[in-house]
């Protein structure tokens, strides 16, 4: 289980450093998903980015990895109403399909649950040998 857990983190922070890097070398549509009660998009976007980068990072680094992942459950709770957003406003997104729109808010419940799985520390329990025997 251990192995599979640490597959799929690092599948995990590749997706956010990923989608990171994209809010930079794509902010278009970034922008375009920001809600337009939010000022500043292309800030909002810009420093979503660097987050999702940074705490995809993190999320690798043993030292760092829970702290990362209750940061990636915040971010994904702060760009919900960007989902929403997409979902209630499908005029907007005419290139994609409505279903899917609607499809993407189940999918950041499960990406939360996914990082929350990252909080739980791994317990190692090393075994006593001078117990062992005596059993």
């Amino acid at each position: 289980m251990r192995i599979l857990k640490l597959i799929l983190k690092v599948v995990f922070a590749i997706l956010f450093i990923s989608a990171g890097i994209l809010h930079f070398t794509n902010p278009d549509f970034f922008v375009r998903i920001v809600p337009p009660i939010l000022p500043a998009p292309l800030f909002i976007v810009y420093l979503s980015g660097v987050f999702e980068i940074a705490l995809g990072i993190l999320l690798l680094v043993p030292k760092f990895s829970r702290f990362a992942a209750f940061g990636l459950i915040a971010l994904l709770i702060a760009v919900f109403p960007a989902n929403i957003y997409m979902a209630i406003s499908p005029q907007n997104f005419a290139e994609y399909n409505p279903l899917l729109l609607y499809l993407r808010l189940p999918i950041q419940l499960l990406l939360i649950w996914w990082a929350f799985w990252f909080t739980k520390t791994e317990v190692t329990v090393k075994p006593n040998f001078a117990t062992i025997i005596q059993q």
